[in-house]
């Protein structure tokens, strides 16, 4: 998951060297991960009107149904 998520964020951005992916599970079972970017490209990442952003979560979720578990990004 981790990885599919760090190839969409970094086909997006200046500075792919910049990206930093964290990941933390709670005790239900749900996995956040936190997207870290450089200031520049914090609106190539939300796009407009977060529609980027929501493309994102919304192909993370999919992908997360396919293994069975529950996945939340957010955007740090």
């Amino acid at each position: 998951m981790e990885e599919l998520l760090v190839s969409i964020v970094k086909g997006l951005v200046e500075k792919p060297d910049e990206v930093k992916i964290t990941s933390s599970t709670d005790e239900d079972g749900l996995t956040v991960f936190h997207v870290n970017v450089s200031a520049e490209d914090m609106g190539r990442v939300i796009g407009k009107q977060g529609r980027i952003a929501k493309a994102i979560r919304t192909v993370m979720r999919a992908a997360a149904i396919r293994q069975d578990v529950k996945v939340k990004v957010e955007i740090d």
